[in-house]
């Protein structure tokens, strides 16, 4: 059976001395009383939560799945349903929420903290809760206070769980093809009709209510995506009172059967002339979902990072416990007939690459949750806008960069232990299956990369590029004249000149092709990706340095320079191949495939 440890003093690194929240906190009036004393205990309780409550129903879940009823009713796996009781008497739905409506108004940093555990624990289960925050993000934004009012103070307590409603079976990311219709009543609200598919969280038993967020046509709706509104669709309506009234016309039509996260009901949703209430203006709902569709791909990151936390500590379990041949250089296990394989170049490599990127990964996630903070509470104007825009930038690289290095490192966790891998009751068949899915929902890393490149980089000239370039020159600069940084400064500085030229190369292309650019754009997020790696190890390189001696530190350092000497040279052929251009990929016509 697998097991799992809450990573807290790595945590707690991160946190404290890579990005200085309290410091940080203090800058901001609405966190200005929130310490690091707070923080921990707050990791604390929430590691207690995650280790002892829901990872343990994670395999079960995975096992069982949910169950459909005839009448569209949906149960989750055994000890689901108890768990998120739990959880509720807790207060951990209302972590980051507004105070406006019963929130604890803690920092969405700290939010980002408790679901890095959760999703090591329990991916199925964390996307109730997980998608419920979009939820809660999106309506904050752009509902009336009629409708925040009526919803928000429920979410918040836990009691009503949100999803959204998207997708539709002829139309995955391209939304301007969806045909769901909303027709006008009387009363102000809508009656909503058509078919969703890949609904997570879509119907189940967890909550008194779920709340729909619905994309659809008004009647006089231009095609395309500017055609597009967005509506709040309980499953029960709210009486007078405020409570659970009412059944609407939204029901599950059936589970999807699918690879991974058996423990989420990923649904079919028909609405059948349901009710729902405009959120934003019309033919203005994409914009207003893009709030809670941007928070889902951090999110998805968030998922990744604590599946690839959650295998790396199984994979090093084994590979300390795991006797198989001796070790090339001599035996090391005297007393025992093999040494453990830990002691294999291979195994080191798989195990090294696997803690490179959890750790590179959780700095820049928790490094997004700090900018995300800033951008909403900073007083200062000037550090609102700069965070906005590096946080607009480096979401498709936190949900694509992240997901496809988690999905590399779970396979590592299984080839570790060699068979015994494939084999259910270890686990690490259900890690690998599991993180699978997060390289494709809420945009697939082709589109992430595609919208870095067209939106991101190219569509503002590289200005949101060039302030993270500036973060990276200033840093750069100020450690230059340190002889024991060079061997993290020269390569540093090398990846982002290189960067530098081919966004320059491939917008100089693309302007006489813009097949160019896509051609280029997953190759460009890898690069991309990996010199907001180096930057990141780089920083925590030095403060590793500055206290050699301790153990946790010289491992920091260690696992620093690995990354440089084997991971980071990964970009030379994505910077080859991103030049190649498009040529050889449009090369063959349709029917030459």
């Amino acid at each position: 059976m697998p097991q799992y440890t809450p990573p807290a003093r790595d945590m707690q690194f991160v946190l404290h001395e890579l990005l200085d929240v309290g410091s940080a906190f203090s800058e901001m009036p609405d966190f200005s009383e929130i310490d690091g004393d707070i923080v921990d205990q707050v990791i604390d309780e929430a590691g207690k939560f995650c280790s002892e409550v829901i990872f343990p129903i994670n395999a079960s879940g995975d096992a069982e799945g949910c169950k459909r009823e005839a009448d569209g009713n949906v149960t989750a796996p055994t000890g689901f349903k108890a768990a998120y009781r739990q959880y509720v008497e807790a207060g951990w739905p209302a972590l980051a929420c507004s105070p406006d409506f019963g929130g604890q108004g803690l920092p969405e940093l700290v939010n980002n903290c408790l679901y890095e555990m959760l999703n090591s624990a329990n991916q199925a289960w964390t996307m109730y809760p997980g998608l419920t925050h979009g939820a809660y993000a999106c309506l904050a934004a752009h509902a009336t206070d009629e409708i925040k009012q009526t919803y928000l103070p429920k979410i918040v307590e836990g009691s009503w769980t949100g999803t959204m409603c998207l997708t539709e079976s002829h139309c995955g990311t391209d939304l301007g093809l969806l045909r769901t219709k909303a027709e006008p009543n009387d009363d102000g609200s809508y009656r909503l009709s058509g078919s969703k598919i890949f609904i997570s969280s879509g119907e189940h038993d967890l909550a008194d209510n779920i709340i729909h967020l619905v994309l659809a046509r008004l009647p006089d709706a231009p095609a395309g995506t500017k055609g597009i509104s967005l509506f709040v669709v309980p499953k029960f309506i709210p009486d007078a009172e405020g409570n659970p009234g009412e059944r609407n016309g939204i029901r599950c039509g059936a589970i999807e059967e699918k690879m991974g996260i058996h423990g989420n009901a990923t649904c079919v949703m028909n609405l059948d002339e349901a009710r729902g209430w405009l959120v934003g203006e019309p033919h203005r709902g994409l914009p207003a979902m893009f709030v809670m569709m941007n928070g889902a791909r951090l999110g998805v990151g968030m998922q990744s990072l604590g599946l690839s936390e959650v295998a790396y500590q199984n994979a090093v379990a084994y590979a300390r416990d795991r006797l198989q041949m001796r070790s090339l250089s001599g035996p090391k296990a005297k007393d025992k007939p093999a040494d453990p394989i830990i002691v294999h170049p291979d195994v080191r490599r798989m195990l090294m690459t696997q803690r490179a990127y959890t750790e590179a990964g959780r700095a820049f996630a928790y490094w997004i949750g700090l900018m995300i903070d800033k951008e909403h509470h900073h007083p200062d104007e000037a550090v609102r806008k700069e965070c906005a825009e590096l946080v607009a930038l480096l979401t498709p690289v936190i949900k694509a960069f992240i997901t496809d290095n988690t999905f590399e490192t779970t396979n590592m966790a299984l080839q570790c232990y060699g068979g015994h891998g494939y084999i259910r009751e270890w686990g690490m068949e259900q890690f690998v299956r599991d993180a699978r899915i997060n390289m494709i929902y809420e945009g697939t890393n082709g589109v992430q990369a595609l919208d870095l490149i067209g939106r991101k980089v190219l569509g503002d000239g590289g200005a949101r590029l060039k302030r993270f370039g500036k973060l990276v020159e200033a840093f750069i600069k100020e450690n230059a004249e340190r002889e024991d940084m060079k061997e993290f400064i020269e390569p540093l500085s090398d990846i982002g000149g290189k960067l530098t030229k081919l966004s320059g190369e491939i917008g100089a292309k693309a302007m006489q092709n813009p097949d160019e650019a896509g051609a280029a754009s997953t190759a460009y997020l890898r690069v991309l990706g990996h010199t907001i790696y180096a930057y990141l190890w780089a920083r925590m390189a030095r403060i590793a340095l500055d206290k050699q001696g301790d153990s946790f530190y010289d491992a920091k350092l260690a696992t620093a320079r690995f990354y440089f000497a084997r991971l980071l040279p990964e970009t030379a052929w994505h910077i080859r191949a991103a030049r190649s251009g498009a040529e050889s990929l449009m090369a063959l016509d349709e029917a030459q495939f």
